[in-house]
């Protein structure tokens, strides 16, 4: 392990002379705030990590279509447009910067210690770059969760880390850490469920998401489509002392048409009527997170060619939800409509608490399978064909 010689030293000085160095870190700030009071300005807002006004003024919106893109890659399209106006936002991957889609393009590399070193017994010799903003983790999710909760606590940035959800299992510990300690962290989790293929069951995530739900104070949010996650990027930056955990797909899902249906802008509650019955009185409400909305998309339109309304609501964030008023929960889970139905590629705990003792939930119980993503999905019963039948069992069980 290799501290370099500058930083050996300040830390000797700030255990021996700490009320010395902040009193010369005072002076010197002090004189530059009055050469300098436009970057002072600027320094003091990414101490605090406030964000400038404006940040957000580049992130894109993206147009309806049904193919769509992977919410991953609407992600890096955030990001990338965002960056260039928050200078603190720093990160990268556990080595899998190519999947995960969090590269800062053009931000440089922070830089990595082994190219300085040369050999390990060696001298170390040129200096190191602190100007990237692209942090090369390597394969070591927990050491990146330590790293992250470091540079929250120091202050100064809002640091991001990246791998796939299955591998959240090895940096658990520094998660709670953050949580339990109020750290802004913000996790960007790809690869989300059995969608994603070949990899096969060491690689699909299926009690992941269960898991972060149930740490306290972390926000875990699975948008569903490219705007989903434009708001849910938004709401990780603006959140204070709490760290968020963005979980993201591998494959593409549909951009939903926010002419025709609720505006993206309702993740920020949580959970948000994406469309209502056509006289808003339901038979049955539909639920879905993540790749899944487009599924009950689906749904919805053969259900009204069935006679049979239903409500759909996107609910990528369970904690957002809860944080609301009763009222607001109870409209959009109204306790006169007892038929719900709950989609979610992953284990369906704790969904009850949506869907009631008269609801169902289409979920995953069992490890995933290798084939492609398409085929698994379909094989464990993620097709519009299953949702209309489980809905057409509740409905007339509702009916009994």
């Amino acid at each position: 392990f290799y501290i370099p010689q500058p930083a050996l030293e300040y830390f000797r000085r700030a255990l021996t002379e700490g009320d010395a160095l902040e009193k010369e870190w005072n002076a010197v700030f002090s004189s530059y705030e009055r050469e300098f009071p436009d970057l002072a300005a600027e320094l003091t807002r990414i101490i605090r990590n406030e964000l400038p006004k404006g940040w957000d003024a580049n992130i894109p919106i993206f147009p309806p279509d049904q193919r769509g893109m992977a919410t991953r890659v609407a992600s890096a399209k955030v990001i990338n447009a965002i960056a260039p106006r928050l200078p603190f936002l720093i990160g990268g991957s556990a080595d899998l910067n190519p999947s995960t889609h969090t590269a800062l393009k053009g931000m440089g590399d922070f830089e990595n210690p082994a190219k300085e070193m040369g050999d390990i017994h060696g001298s170390v010799g040129g200096g190191w770059s602190y100007a990237g903003r692209n942090i090369h983790f390597g394969v070591r999710e927990h050491a990146m969760g330590a790293i992250l909760n470091g540079l929250s606590a120091h202050g100064g940035v809002i640091p991001f880390g990246s791998t796939f959800l299955i591998f959240s299992d090895y940096m658990r510990p520094p998660i709670r850490l953050a949580a339990l300690s109020g750290l802004h962290v913000i996790y960007v989790f790809t690869h989300d469920s059995i969608g994603l293929g070949e990899d096969g069951p060491t690689h699909q995530p299926v009690e992941q998401l269960a898991g972060l739900r149930a740490i306290p104070r972390l926000i875990v949010i699975r948008p569903g489509d490219a705007n989903e996650t434009a708001v849910a990027w938004s709401v990780a930056l603006e959140m204070r002392g709490r760290p968020v955990a963005l979980v993201l797909s591998r494959q593409s899902v549909p951009t939903v048409d926010r002419a025709r249906y609720a505006s993206a802008e309702g993740l920020r509650r949580g959970a948000y009527i994406l469309i209502d019955a056509p006289d808003a009185e339901p038979d049955i409400i539909l639920i879905a997170s993540g790749s899944e909305v487009g599924l009950i998309a689906e749904a919805h339109q053969k259900l009204l060619d069935m006679k049979v309304k239903s409500r759909l609501v996107s609910m990528p964030s369970w904690r957002l939800f809860e944080a609301q008023p009763k009222e607001y929960r109870d409209k959009v889970f109204p306790k006169s409509v007892k038929a719900r139905l709950a989609v979610e590629a992953a284990e369906p705990q704790g969904w009850c608490r949506y869907v009631g003792e008269d609801g169902d939930v289409i979920g995953i119980d069992r490890f995933g399978a290798s084939a492609p993503g398409e085929t698994v999905m379909r094989e464990y019963g993620f097709m519009v064909e299953n949702i209309l039948s489980r809905a057409a069992a509740l409905l007339k069980r509702e009916r009994v």
